[in-house]
């Protein structure tokens, strides 16, 4: 049946999203959301004092960013808060000129990314090879797993069973069922053992005090000078090209786990306006969140921008409704679902032995190497150019060495025909003028490119080069087979390279 046939209330049920008309959907997305909510809650504050500003600053952003990202956004799912990465560039700025230079930073960054993402910067997510996207998942799993190691030393003996006992519960809860997430059950039965126990371990309340109302609109308090722009532009850029890094890998990542396609202009534009929104409402900023997208998407299976906006409606009722309630829940809990989350995220076939025998040792340099920065800085976008540049320069080796040269003199020794083989670029053309014999080649020369391709000015210096070598011995030199692009650019820039030196 066409969708011209359909009645109007079954086109309009086409139009509705899932969770709307699909009762196991709409549970699936609320618990997600909630159990996203719960584990914002001491991210937020611990990236608050990273930036040097008050707790309730954190939980804002994080609120006003996922609520308005749920809607913005070009990633379903996806969930976008305060983040370190964020909260380590506008730390400095907060710290030198005070809070209302950072909430102006925030605001300036969003209108960066809105244009970013508008002049496309999303494309360049197509140079990021697959060996340094393994390298970004594998660091994210490490930097999850290492941000929870102060919660498990020099603490109360008794955290220790309690960890044990919420990895065990999400282990084996959902062999019993999974209509309620695993890691929502164990923070439940985690706060109720020790709350009814009397146990004394770390809390969320430890963490910092829960802010008690909603965050109220409200203008930088800053003189709005050029003075000040100078001295936001730079921290602003910062901001925004590490958050739309980090947003931008997020959502591939996303595309992955879920085998589905999402705009990412559209998602960097979300972040901007999500920012500039956060800005306003005197929030620190931020971006998407890789651990917390990993508990809503591969943990507890939401799909949907509801679990996104959930779980920033979530998080403020949890803070100023039930604050008492969640400031009593031990760190444990949370602790334990964030080191799930870092064990399956971690991608252990790229480090199974099988894998690394048949990997390119380029490969599992590039992956190493992106690793390796991302662990070191403890900056995701940091990493990920590296790798890419490493990669590049991997890839530019390999390819230089692709390119041939075979000599076929006729028979009556008149004429030399070089038929060139591979892709001619910078690095392959390098070594291109040593490869033919000037002073024994007969009068006449032939360079068959039929079987290449030249990709850039290097490559037709190389040319011209050689031509002048054979010049100098008062021998022709006549090129051929060039496909159409290659012949475009030889035309435009043969002869114009040297300055007529």
């Amino acid at each position: 049946m066409t969708s011209s046939a359909l009645s109007p209330a079954a086109r309009l049920r086409g139009l509705r999203p899932d969770w709307l008309h699909d009762p196991k959907v709409w549970r699936t997305e609320i618990l997600a959301g909630l159990v996203v909510a719960l584990a914002l809650i001491p991210e937020a504050i611990s990236f608050s004092v990273i930036a040097g500003v008050d707790p309730a600053i954190g939980l804002f952003a994080s609120f006003t960013m996922a609520v308005t990202i749920s809607v913005v956004g070009g990633r379903r799912a996806m969930i976008s808060a305060a983040t370190g990465a964020v909260a380590l560039v506008i730390a400095p700025l907060n710290r030198e000129h005070g809070f209302g230079y950072l909430v102006a930073a925030v605001i300036l960054a969003g209108a960066f990314q809105i244009v970013l993402g508008a002049l496309g910067i999303a494309k360049l997510m197509r140079f990021v090879p697959r060996s340094v996207m393994v390298g970004f998942v594998n660091s994210l799993a490490i930097l999850i797993f290492t941000a929870q190691v102060p919660e498990m030393h020099d603490v109360p003996w008794a955290v220790y069973p309690l960890l044990a006992g919420g990895l065990a519960l999400m282990v084996f809860f959902p062999k019993v069922t999974r209509v309620i997430p695993a890691p929502l059950v164990s923070i439940v039965i985690l706060t109720v053992i020790t709350v009814a126990a009397g146990i004394a371990v770390p809390t969320v309340g430890d963490k910092g005090e829960l802010p008690s109302a909603l965050p109220v609109p409200g203008l930088p308090d800053v003189p709005f000078t050029l003075d000040t722009l100078t001295t936001i532009a730079p921290y602003a850029l910062a901001m925004a090209l590490v958050g739309l890094m980090e947003s931008l890998m997020t959502a591939k990542l996303v595309d992955d786990i879920t085998d589905t396609h999402s705009s990412k202009t559209r998602e960097s534009v979300g972040q901007g306006i999500a920012n500039i929104v956060t800005g306003f409402l005197g929030g620190m900023g931020g971006c998407a969140m890789i651990g917390q997208t990993m508990i809503n998407v591969k943990v507890s299976g939401a799909r949907t921008r509801l679990s996104t906006f959930l779980a920033g409606s979530f998080l403020m009722v949890l803070c100023i409704v039930f604050g008492p309630v969640v400031s009593d829940i031990p760190m444990a809990a949370l602790v334990a679902v964030m080191v799930m989350v870092s064990f399956a995220t971690f991608d252990w076939h790229s480090i199974a032995p099988k894998t690394l025998k048949r990997m390119p040792a380029g490969e599992i340099a590039v992956m190493a190497v992106t690793v390796a920065c991302v662990v070191a800085t403890h900056n995701l976008a940091i990493g990920v150019v590296v790798g890419t540049v490493t990669a590049m320069v991997v890839f530019a080796r390999r390819v230089a060495h692709l390119a041939d040269v075979t000599a076929v003199v006729d028979p009556d020794g008149t004429q030399v025909v070089y038929s060139v083989t591979g892709e001619l670029f910078f690095a392959s053309s390098n070594d291109l003028v040593t490869r033919f014999a000037y002073a024994t080649d007969p009068d006449r020369v032939v360079i068959d490119l039929t079987a290449t391709h030249i990709w850039d000015a290097s490559s037709v210096a190389a040319l011209d080069a050689i031509e002048t070598k054979y010049a100098q011995r008062g021998k022709t030199v006549e090129i051929i087979g060039l496909n159409q692009p290659s012949a475009r650019i030889h035309d435009r820039l043969s002869g114009e390279l040297t300055g007529g030196h």
